[in-house]
Protein backbone atom coordinates (compact mmCIF):
# COMPACT_ATOMS: atom_id res chain seq x y z
CA UNK A 1 0.00 0.00 0.00
CA UNK A 2 1.35 3.20 -1.38
CA UNK A 3 2.27 5.93 2.15
CA UNK A 4 -0.40 8.35 1.64
CA UNK A 5 2.86 11.05 3.24
CA UNK A 6 5.08 9.68 0.88
CA UNK A 7 5.18 13.37 -0.59
CA UNK A 8 4.51 15.25 2.57
CA UNK A 9 7.30 16.95 4.34
CA UNK A 10 10.53 19.40 4.51
CA UNK A 11 12.24 20.75 1.65
CA UNK A 12 15.61 22.61 3.15
CA UNK A 13 16.45 25.66 0.41
CA UNK A 14 19.64 27.56 0.15
CA UNK A 15 17.62 30.50 -1.25
CA UNK A 16 19.91 32.59 -3.59
CA UNK A 17 19.64 36.61 -3.24
CA UNK A 18 17.63 38.29 -5.15
CA UNK A 19 14.33 35.70 -4.90
CA UNK A 20 11.99 36.84 -2.28
CA UNK A 21 10.69 33.35 -0.52
CA UNK A 22 7.68 33.92 -2.21
CA UNK A 23 9.59 33.22 -5.52
CA UNK A 24 11.07 30.06 -3.77
CA UNK A 25 7.51 28.99 -2.67
CA UNK A 26 6.65 29.37 -6.69
CA UNK A 27 9.84 27.46 -7.85
CA UNK A 28 8.60 24.43 -5.57
CA UNK A 29 5.15 24.29 -6.60
CA UNK A 30 6.47 23.89 -10.31
CA UNK A 31 9.57 21.37 -9.15
CA UNK A 32 7.16 19.53 -6.87
CA UNK A 33 3.90 19.77 -9.30
CA UNK A 34 1.91 20.54 -5.86
CA UNK A 35 0.30 24.08 -4.93
CA UNK A 36 0.48 22.84 -1.10
CA UNK A 37 3.93 24.60 -0.41
CA UNK A 38 4.91 27.06 2.33
CA UNK A 39 7.70 28.57 4.15
CA UNK A 40 8.82 28.96 7.75
CA UNK A 41 10.89 32.32 8.47
CA UNK A 42 10.82 34.93 5.71
CA UNK A 43 14.39 35.88 4.09
CA UNK A 44 14.52 39.25 2.27
CA UNK A 45 15.69 39.06 -1.08
CA UNK A 46 19.23 40.33 -0.31
CA UNK A 47 19.75 37.55 1.92
CA UNK A 48 20.77 33.88 0.93
CA UNK A 49 20.99 30.66 3.07
CA UNK A 50 18.31 28.52 4.62
CA UNK A 51 14.83 28.36 4.52
CA UNK A 52 12.26 25.83 5.19
CA UNK A 53 9.71 25.06 3.37
CA UNK A 54 6.70 22.61 4.35
CA UNK A 55 5.28 20.18 0.95
CA UNK A 56 1.74 18.83 0.93
CA UNK A 57 1.00 17.98 4.84
CA UNK A 58 4.39 19.57 5.81
CA UNK A 59 2.53 22.90 5.81
CA UNK A 60 0.61 22.34 8.30
CA UNK A 61 3.45 20.99 10.11
CA UNK A 62 4.98 24.43 9.80
CA UNK A 63 3.10 26.42 12.44
CA UNK A 64 4.79 23.65 14.57
CA UNK A 65 8.47 23.58 13.51
CA UNK A 66 10.59 24.02 16.20
CA UNK A 67 12.70 26.92 15.55
CA UNK A 68 13.80 28.77 18.65
CA UNK A 69 16.93 29.95 17.61
CA UNK A 70 19.02 30.80 13.96
CA UNK A 71 22.37 31.34 12.80
CA UNK A 72 23.61 33.80 10.53
CA UNK A 73 27.30 35.05 8.59
CA UNK A 74 26.71 39.05 8.11
CA UNK A 75 28.55 42.10 7.01
CA UNK A 76 28.06 45.12 8.44
CA UNK A 77 28.82 48.40 6.66
CA UNK A 78 29.81 51.44 9.30
CA UNK A 79 29.98 54.67 8.23
CA UNK A 80 26.80 55.31 6.57
CA UNK A 81 22.68 54.70 7.98
CA UNK A 82 20.55 53.54 5.20
CA UNK A 83 16.33 53.87 5.70
CA UNK A 84 15.77 50.21 5.58
CA UNK A 85 18.56 49.19 7.85
CA UNK A 86 20.43 47.35 4.71
CA UNK A 87 21.84 48.05 1.55
CA UNK A 88 18.53 48.18 -0.23
CA UNK A 89 17.85 51.19 1.10
CA UNK A 90 18.48 55.38 0.51
CA UNK A 91 21.51 56.48 2.48
CA UNK A 92 20.16 58.87 5.37
CA UNK A 93 23.20 59.61 7.27
CA UNK A 94 27.22 59.59 6.23
CA UNK A 95 30.72 59.46 8.27
CA UNK A 96 33.90 60.66 7.26
CA UNK A 97 35.91 57.60 5.90
CA UNK A 98 38.64 58.73 8.41
CA UNK A 99 36.25 58.67 11.54
CA UNK A 100 35.44 55.07 10.53
CA UNK A 101 38.94 53.83 10.57
CA UNK A 102 39.84 55.66 13.67
CA UNK A 103 37.31 52.95 15.65
CA UNK A 104 39.54 50.77 17.67
CA UNK A 105 38.56 47.08 17.97
CA UNK A 106 38.37 47.68 21.78
CA UNK A 107 34.83 50.31 20.61
CA UNK A 108 33.35 48.23 18.24
CA UNK A 109 33.64 45.22 20.67
CA UNK A 110 32.32 47.19 23.60
CA UNK A 111 29.59 48.61 20.84
CA UNK A 112 28.71 44.29 20.44
CA UNK A 113 29.12 43.68 23.75
CA UNK A 114 25.89 46.24 24.85
CA UNK A 115 23.59 43.95 21.85
CA UNK A 116 24.49 40.74 23.15
CA UNK A 117 22.11 38.69 25.79
CA UNK A 118 18.25 39.56 26.59
CA UNK A 119 18.32 42.85 24.57
CA UNK A 120 15.07 44.84 23.33
CA UNK A 121 15.30 45.58 20.00
CA UNK A 122 13.18 48.12 17.63
CA UNK A 123 12.61 46.34 14.61
CA UNK A 124 13.24 47.71 11.08
CA UNK A 125 10.33 49.79 10.25
CA UNK A 126 10.75 48.34 6.33
CA UNK A 127 10.29 45.05 8.27
CA UNK A 128 7.39 42.10 7.76
CA UNK A 129 6.12 42.79 11.06
CA UNK A 130 1.95 43.71 10.91
CA UNK A 131 0.09 46.92 11.59
CA UNK A 132 -3.31 47.03 12.46
CA UNK A 133 -3.24 43.91 9.69
CA UNK A 134 -0.89 45.98 6.85
CA UNK A 135 3.04 44.85 7.02
CA UNK A 136 4.95 47.85 8.10
CA UNK A 137 7.85 47.81 4.70
CA UNK A 138 4.00 48.25 2.77
CA UNK A 139 3.25 51.48 5.07
CA UNK A 140 6.75 53.06 5.21
CA UNK A 141 6.51 52.42 1.44
CA UNK A 142 3.56 54.31 0.92
CA UNK A 143 5.50 57.31 2.62
CA UNK A 144 4.04 56.42 6.07
CA UNK A 145 6.23 57.32 9.43
CA UNK A 146 6.38 53.53 10.83
CA UNK A 147 7.98 53.14 14.24
CA UNK A 148 7.92 49.75 15.71
CA UNK A 149 8.10 49.21 19.42
CA UNK A 150 10.78 47.28 21.24
CA UNK A 151 10.63 43.76 21.87
CA UNK A 152 12.70 41.32 23.73
CA UNK A 153 14.95 39.59 21.71
CA UNK A 154 18.10 37.42 22.75
CA UNK A 155 21.22 37.29 21.31
CA UNK A 156 23.39 34.46 22.14
CA UNK A 157 26.83 35.04 19.96
CA UNK A 158 27.72 38.52 18.02
CA UNK A 159 31.21 37.84 17.23
CA UNK A 160 33.31 39.50 14.65
CA UNK A 161 35.20 37.10 12.26
CA UNK A 162 37.10 39.95 9.87
CA UNK A 163 37.36 43.75 10.00
CA UNK A 164 38.07 44.95 6.40
CA UNK A 165 38.03 48.50 6.25
CA UNK A 166 34.25 49.64 7.30
CA UNK A 167 33.05 46.33 6.78
CA UNK A 168 32.73 44.00 9.85
CA UNK A 169 32.15 39.77 8.37
CA UNK A 170 29.98 38.86 12.03
CA UNK A 171 28.39 35.67 13.40
CA UNK A 172 25.23 35.81 14.74
CA UNK A 173 23.15 33.40 16.82
CA UNK A 174 19.92 34.66 18.38
CA UNK A 175 16.26 34.10 18.91
CA UNK A 176 13.65 33.55 16.26
CA UNK A 177 11.99 37.12 15.58
CA UNK A 178 16.03 38.99 15.68
CA UNK A 179 16.11 41.15 13.11
CA UNK A 180 20.45 41.37 12.03
CA UNK A 181 20.12 44.43 10.09
CA UNK A 182 18.92 45.89 13.39
CA UNK A 183 21.64 45.20 15.07
CA UNK A 184 23.63 46.67 12.09
CA UNK A 185 21.70 49.93 12.32
CA UNK A 186 21.85 49.63 16.25
CA UNK A 187 25.77 49.03 16.46
CA UNK A 188 26.46 52.26 13.84
CA UNK A 189 24.62 54.10 16.04
CA UNK A 190 26.08 53.23 19.36
CA UNK A 191 29.37 54.15 17.57
CA UNK A 192 28.02 57.67 16.20
CA UNK A 193 28.79 56.56 12.47
CA UNK A 194 26.03 54.70 11.83
CA UNK A 195 25.54 51.05 10.10
CA UNK A 196 23.78 49.12 7.82
CA UNK A 197 23.78 45.42 6.81
CA UNK A 198 25.35 44.32 2.98
CA UNK A 199 25.00 40.91 3.17
CA UNK A 200 23.00 38.25 5.23
CA UNK A 201 23.35 34.70 5.15
CA UNK A 202 21.03 32.39 7.24
CA UNK A 203 23.39 29.35 8.31
CA UNK A 204 20.80 27.47 10.62
CA UNK A 205 17.17 27.66 11.29
CA UNK A 206 16.83 25.50 14.55
CA UNK A 207 17.57 21.99 13.71
CA UNK A 208 17.83 22.60 10.08
CA UNK A 209 21.61 24.19 8.25
CA UNK A 210 22.94 24.78 5.33
CA UNK A 211 24.21 20.69 5.35
CA UNK A 212 20.49 19.78 4.94
CA UNK A 213 19.82 22.95 2.36
CA UNK A 214 18.96 21.99 -1.98
CA UNK A 215 19.62 24.80 -4.21
CA UNK A 216 17.13 25.31 -6.37
CA UNK A 217 18.86 24.39 -9.48
CA UNK A 218 19.55 21.11 -7.77
CA UNK A 219 16.15 20.54 -7.24
CA UNK A 220 14.51 21.43 -10.40
CA UNK A 221 16.86 18.77 -12.14
CA UNK A 222 15.79 16.24 -9.25
CA UNK A 223 12.82 16.66 -7.22
CA UNK A 224 12.87 15.84 -3.99
CA UNK A 225 12.21 16.35 0.01
CA UNK A 226 14.84 17.05 2.18
CA UNK A 227 13.41 15.07 4.92
CA UNK A 228 9.97 13.19 4.81
CA UNK A 229 7.28 14.15 7.37
CA UNK A 230 8.28 11.46 9.59
CA UNK A 231 12.03 12.30 9.96
CA UNK A 232 10.62 15.93 10.38
CA UNK A 233 9.27 15.77 13.48
CA UNK A 234 11.92 13.29 15.03
CA UNK A 235 14.42 16.13 13.95
CA UNK A 236 12.45 18.53 15.17
CA UNK A 237 10.75 17.20 18.94
CA UNK A 238 12.41 14.55 21.35
CA UNK A 239 10.72 10.63 20.31
CA UNK A 240 8.54 9.26 22.18
CA UNK A 241 7.46 5.50 21.51
CA UNK A 242 4.10 4.21 21.22
CA UNK A 243 2.23 1.08 21.16
CA UNK A 244 0.35 0.23 18.06
CA UNK A 245 -3.04 0.80 20.19
CA UNK A 246 -1.97 3.77 21.87
CA UNK A 247 -0.78 5.34 18.35
CA UNK A 248 -3.95 4.18 16.76
CA UNK A 249 -5.59 6.73 19.13
CA UNK A 250 -3.34 9.46 18.45
CA UNK A 251 -4.43 9.28 14.57
CA UNK A 252 -8.17 9.72 15.97
CA UNK A 253 -7.40 12.68 18.12
CA UNK A 254 -7.40 11.01 21.38
CA UNK A 255 -5.86 11.49 24.20
CA UNK A 256 -3.88 8.80 26.33
CA UNK A 257 -2.56 8.82 30.30
CA UNK A 258 0.53 11.38 31.21
CA UNK A 259 4.00 10.13 31.55
CA UNK A 260 5.36 12.63 33.39
CA UNK A 261 6.65 14.35 29.86
CA UNK A 262 8.18 18.03 29.55
CA UNK A 263 7.39 19.74 26.75
CA UNK A 264 6.54 18.63 23.44
CA UNK A 265 7.33 14.93 21.72
CA UNK A 266 6.77 13.00 19.04
CA UNK A 267 5.14 10.10 19.16
CA UNK A 268 6.25 7.20 16.91
CA UNK A 269 4.81 3.61 16.57
CA UNK A 270 6.69 0.71 15.99
CA UNK A 271 7.01 0.84 12.80
CA UNK A 272 8.90 4.42 12.79
CA UNK A 273 6.31 6.01 11.64
CA UNK A 274 5.61 10.14 13.33
CA UNK A 275 1.85 9.75 14.27
CA UNK A 276 1.63 12.90 16.40
CA UNK A 277 3.30 15.96 18.09
CA UNK A 278 2.04 14.67 21.55
CA UNK A 279 2.31 17.26 25.05
CA UNK A 280 1.00 16.80 28.76
CA UNK A 281 -2.03 19.11 29.57
CA UNK A 282 -3.00 18.20 33.06
CA UNK A 283 -4.06 14.82 33.66
CA UNK A 284 -4.28 13.80 29.74
CA UNK A 285 -1.17 13.47 26.75
CA UNK A 286 -3.14 15.35 24.36
CA UNK A 287 -2.70 15.64 20.65
CA UNK A 288 -1.04 19.21 19.63
CA UNK A 289 -0.29 18.11 15.82
CA UNK A 290 -1.67 14.97 14.21
CA UNK A 291 0.40 14.09 11.17
CA UNK A 292 -1.20 10.96 10.02
CA UNK A 293 -4.79 11.49 11.18
CA UNK A 294 -7.12 7.94 10.63
CA UNK A 295 -8.92 9.63 8.19
CA UNK A 296 -5.91 9.53 5.68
Amino acid sequence: MTDPLARSGIVVVDKPRGLTSHDVVSRLRRALGTRKVGHAGTLDPMATGVLVAGIERGTKFLAHMTAATKAYRATVRLGQATTTDDAEGEVTSSAPPARVEALSDAAIEAALDALRGDIMQRPSRFSAIKVDGQRAYARARAGEEVELPARPVTVSRLAVLDRRGADLDVEVRCSSGTYVRALARDLGAALEVGGHLTALRRTEVGPFRLDDALTLENLAENPRLSLGLDEALRRCYPRLDVTEAEAAALAKGQWLEPRGLRGTHAAVDPAGRSIALVREKGSRLATVFVARPSTL
